[in-house]
């Protein structure tokens, strides 16, 4: 299986396990100029922004530690982008993400803190 289609599977899996547990999905894949975002829902009132990041194995570390600062700036900007278009900025959120292995998934909640994006949104 080549890394999109991995990727693709791994995302299936995770919005699977959140709407499992009670998340409602908002929007899938949001992109903007300069960030994108796997998944955002909302669970128990609070407004998520998962990326998720699929592993066959940890040779290469945990998928958490793949979300570098630069991606994490990314994400940001998109989250940003998003709240200005969507409203949203009095709601709670927060910056979660999933790990997914073939054999579990890891939900990582407050996984990092927003990070100020260089740039306009």
């Amino acid at each position: 299986m080549n890394r999109r289609a991995m990727g693709g599977e791994g995302e299936e899996r995770a919005v699977a396990y959140l709407i499992g547990r009670g998340a409602l999905i908002l929007r899938r894949n949001y992109a903007c100029r300069g960030g994108e975002i796997d998944v955002i829902a909302e669970h128990r009132g609070r407004l998520l922004f998962v990326e998720v990041k699929s592993r066959t194995g940890s040779a290469y570390g945990t998928g958490a530690e793949s979300v570098t600062p630069a991606k994490r700036a990314r994400i940001s900007k998109a989250a940003l982008h998003y709240l200005t278009r969507e409203g949203g900025f009095e709601r709670s959120m927060r910056f979660d993400v999933i790990e997914v292995t073939p054999k579990a998934i890891r939900w990582i909640p407050a996984a990092f803190d927003y990070v100020e994006p260089s740039g306009g949104a």
